[in-house]
């Protein structure tokens, strides 16, 4: 769509889907997707679209023992406008996700993964702060592998990321989420701000030009995104992140596992919403190997 029609006009356009999305939600349906035992921690309301959300996470094989339905609140919300030229702008109810919180037995169900990934720092008004970092730094105590991801950070955003970096493994932030965050719009610099900060590798998304990786040791690496006809980039950033513990979780060498990462995001692409073109791992596996890059 390019407009929203005048007065009581009515638009036709060419699909509309309804999906689990965002950096929690799309990144775990896409890592059940790729093979992977996969536990959904979150929140919905006692409405339509929480048990919409749930019948789906079941649908794609998810364990939903981590999610709360929240009586008397509507579950996060967003309507994305796909434009032809391929921008989104987004209407969204905050909702249930606000209200998610861990209690002791939730977390100790959380630290039975060998990865555990945090989505949405900035719209978890209840778990922002301190509560994510007693997540984070209880993960690393038990030896799981963690990874951190948000989405439009707003004023402020930097105050919650920054804290809870030395606790993540793997951050993995778009370059404009990156350069909010860190004031740099290069992507090698602004990965190499968030590993000074204490992260252990950060992975900056540059869309049709792939991804930046920088590690702790000072290595560097670039991947070129895959040349795919793209219908709609939604979710692209969370199958990538999907798509990176899924390579990590098979002992993949780290360029391997970002050119998977690459893949997984590239088949999002193909299709409209988050949860499209992913159809299983060996497939995944295939495109990488397959796909032409992008010059």
């Amino acid at each position: 769509m390019d407009a929203i029609p005048p007065g009581g006009g009515v638009a036709f356009i060419d699909e509309i889907r309804l999906v689990v999305s965002g950096t929690a939600g799309a990144t775990a349906v896409d890592l059940a997707r790729l093979g992977l035992r996969t536990l959904a921690a979150g929140a919905v309301g006692d409405d339509e679209q929480g048990a919409l959300v749930l019948s789906k996470l079941e649908r794609h094989g998810l364990d939903i023992a981590g999610m709360q339905q929240i009586p008397g609140v509507p579950t996060s919300t967003t309507i994305m406008n796909v434009r032809r030229n391929g921008e989104r702008p987004a209407l969204h109810v905050r909702g249930a996700s606000d209200h998610f919180t861990l209690d002791e037995a939730g977390l100790a169900r959380v630290l039975q993964a060998r990865f555990v990934h945090l989505g949405g720092t900035g719209f978890l008004r209840r778990l922002d702060g301190p509560p994510s970092l007693r997540l984070l730094r209880a993960a690393r105590e038990r030896g799981c592998t963690t990874s951190l991801d948000l989405i439009a950070p707003e004023n402020g955003a930097q105050a919650l990321v920054l804290p809870l970096l030395p606790f993540v493994d793997w951050f993995m932030p778009s370059i404009e989420e990156a350069s909010a965050l860190s004031g740099r719009t290069d992507p090698v610099e602004a990965a190499r701000f968030f590993v000074e900060a204490g992260a252990g590798a950060a992975a900056v998304t540059l869309g049709g030009d792939g991804s930046v990786l920088v590690t702790r040791d000072g290595q560097v690496l670039r991947v070129p995104a895959f040349q795919v006809p793209v219908v709609d980039t939604t979710g692209c950033g969370d199958a990538y992140v999907a798509g990176m513990i899924a390579g990590l979780s098979r002992g993949m060498a780290l360029e391997e596992a970002a050119r998977l990462a690459t893949a997984a995001s590239a088949l999002v692409a193909t299709g409209l919403g988050s949860d499209a073109g992913i159809t299983g791992f060996d497939a995944t596996l295939e495109a990488m190997r397959s796909l032409p890059a992008r010059a």
